[in-house]
């Protein structure tokens, strides 16, 4: 597989070579634009998308079609009769993790499981199949472990193929057979969902948000548990993360044309123009009123 760099942006793309056939790719979009980024892959490879943070639009057929994939969502791709790049539109603040892995490793690892693969069946052998599905609490655990990973390079690779291999193996997982008592990542788990529900409050209150401390008091979980789980899974702080948000809400807002700029800086939580005003511009180097004109 050949790597086409020309459009991508420079510190975007990590990838790493578990074994022959079988690949991470980590995509990090840490600017504040959106960025495009081209990844040649053959058709041998089962393509396993994971969007932990953000927005990413994949486009096919030179951009005649495309898919979101939105946070905590996930896309399984493969069609054994012809090649699928990966031709990405990453919004700002977006992480993807994917796994390729050739199908023919895939058939070894499950050789006597095939039936329950639905396109490892032997009618669906040469055919192409897609599906998206959400990224449950013990895959996100997963891919936090391997996006913030921070041990030393010699044992990298060996980390990253046991959490290739653990992602996989959860996400083939029926939860009919799930023993949630042996679950080694309950404790985890729980706390990903107690940490998730954080950012639902904090985007339904975002206009008067709780403290910190009455946060971790609502959602059952220490003060510090919540600001570094917060950290981990959705890349920044909780309120620089409620920032980011409430530009992105004003900015849609002001774009929309439906409200003027006192009445978007109420909505997203500002009592005075002027201090919306200099958020905004803080957040996009542009005050609202010079941003709407810009769009006429």
């Amino acid at each position: 597989m050949e790597i086409d760099l020309k459009n991508n942006a420079p510190g975007i793309l990590e990838e790493t070579q578990i074994e022959d056939g079988f690949l991470i790719l980590k995509f990090q979009n840490e600017t504040n634009e959106n960025q495009r980024v081209i990844r040649e892959i053959d058709s041998s490879f089962i393509q396993f998308h994971f969007c932990s943070k953000g927005s990413i639009k994949f486009s096919f057929n030179n951009g005649s079609y495309a898919i979101n994939v939105n946070e905590e969502n996930s896309l399984l791709l493969y069609n054994p009769q012809r090649d699928l790049p990966m031709n990405l539109e990453m919004e700002q603040n977006s992480w993807l993790i994917t796994v390729l892995i050739s199908i023919k490793k895939f058939h070894s690892l499950f050789s006597k499981e095939a039936s329950y693969i639905p396109f490892l069946g032997e009618g669906n052998r040469d055919k192409k199949y897609y599906t998206d599905a959400i990224i449950t609490p013990s895959m996100a655990v997963v891919l936090n472990q391997i996006m913030n990973y921070a041990l030393h390079p010699s044992i990298k690779l060996l980390y990253f193929k046991g959490k290739a291999y653990e992602l996989l193996s959860l996400y083939f997982n029926r939860p009919e057979d799930v023993d949630k008592e042996q679950c080694p990542f309950l404790v985890d788990e729980e706390n990903v969902l107690k940490i998730r529900k954080a950012k639902e409050i904090i985007i339904a209150r975002m206009a008067e948000p709780p403290t910190l401390q009455e946060l971790s008091k609502e959602i059952g979980l220490p003060l510090k548990k919540l600001k570094d789980g917060f950290k981990q899974i959705y890349g920044e702080p909780v309120y620089a993360f409620l920032f980011d948000y409430k530009m992105e809400v004003a900015r849609q807002l002001l774009a929309s044309g439906s409200h003027n700029v006192n009445e978007v800086g109420l909505k997203v939580g500002y009592s005075t123009a002027s201090h919306f005003i200099a958020a905004f511009k803080k957040k996009f180097g542009t005050t609202p009123k010079k941003y709407v004109m810009a769009l006429s």
